[in-house]
């Protein structure tokens, strides 16, 4: 059993529940994210917490946490680093950029262009800095989480497919209930502070704890049918009829993941058909590229996935 996964878990959403009011599927999605180890890209308009919500997993999970704000000038080294000269000794020391972190916040990663896009791929595939010639490790929590704003269109970048294919998994945000956002204001009138989040007594976990429940994620066992299943998903979306750019296997292992991950959140050591179906929507959903003629048409590629998962037999 993965009990050490299951409890990591039911802290976290317990403790981020202090913080963040509903959104328990977007919290879902990004502890398994975190527990497979992969990257997130978070969507959603301004005001709802994308942010609040990186900070506080940070501030939970006790991980070193740094932030890069994006604009259209950032430049590369502003992300890894630069070799400055020291006049007195001659000689070129390595000042690290802030990616050199457990978890990275990158923040509008829309509007940053092409060239500080590609310096995060190296570091988001391999972990790795190479400048100059010269490689630097990059820590064994690092996690990139970066958000955009799915309705800003001036001054952004939009992210290419080799990019987008970094992220294990797109999350979206959406508006709260009624009910939760009256309870925001709720919060808000009896003094809660988004800026100084040590006031709610948060009770943090140490980073071995995330260290084991990601040994338990890795652990669960994946049935030979449920592979088969996984790749018949991937591989319809190469053929199907509204897409003109389906998944690779790079998606294949990622649903693999993020599958496994959701198991032993759930307390088992073994993949059931359900987390794949729930992993799905999150890992394939910014890999599919929606045909022009099928967007004008209101097809999504949410729309897509869920098609396809029910078109695709679930193995017994």
């Amino acid at each position: 059993m993965a009990e050490v996964a299951a409890q990591f878990a039911k802290q976290v959403e317990s403790e981020l529940g202090k913080v963040i009011v509903g959104q328990s599927e977007v919290i879902q999605q990004l502890l398994a994210a975190l527990l497979a180890g992969g990257h997130v890209l978070l969507e959603g308009v301004p005001g709802i917490a994308k942010t609040l919500a990186v900070k506080a997993l940070a501030a939970l999970c006790r991980l070193d946490f740094r932030r890069v704000q994006c604009t259209p000038d950032l430049m590369p080294g502003d992300i890894l680093g630069v070799n400055v000269y020291n006049t007195a000794s001659g000689t070129f020391a390595f000042r690290r950029g802030p990616v050199f972190t457990d978890l990275l916040l990158v923040d509008e990663v829309n509007r940053m262009p092409p060239r500080s896009q590609a310096a995060l791929l190296e570091c988001m595939e391999e972990r790795q800095v190479t400048l100059d010639g010269a490689r630097y490790a990059l820590s064994d929590f690092f996690t990139a989480i970066a958000t955009q704003n799915p309705v800003e269109f001036e001054g952004t970048y939009p992210l290419p497919e080799a990019q987008l294919d970094r992220f294990l998994a797109k999350v979206r945000i959406n508006y709260p209930s009624a009910e939760d956002e009256s309870e925001i204001l709720n919060r808000y009138q009896n003094g809660f502070d988004p800026r100084d989040l040590t006031r709610l007594g948060l009770a943090t976990i140490e980073p071995a704890t995330l260290a084991a429940a990601r040994r338990d994620a890795a652990a669960v066992k994946v049935e030979a049918t449920l592979f088969r299943y996984i790749g018949l998903i991937v591989r319809r979306t190469r053929d199907w009829p509204a897409l003109s750019l389906g998944g690779s296997p790079r998606a294949s292992i990622a649903l693999l993941l993020m599958a496994k991950s959701l198991a032993a959140m759930d307390g088992r050591d073994y993949v059931v058909p359900d987390d794949i179906k729930t992993a799905a929507p999150p890992v394939l959903r910014h890999r599919l590229l929606v045909k022009p003629e099928a967007d004008l048409e209101g097809i999504t590629s949410d729309r897509v996935v869920a098609e396809i998962l029910g078109a695709v037999e679930v193995p017994r």
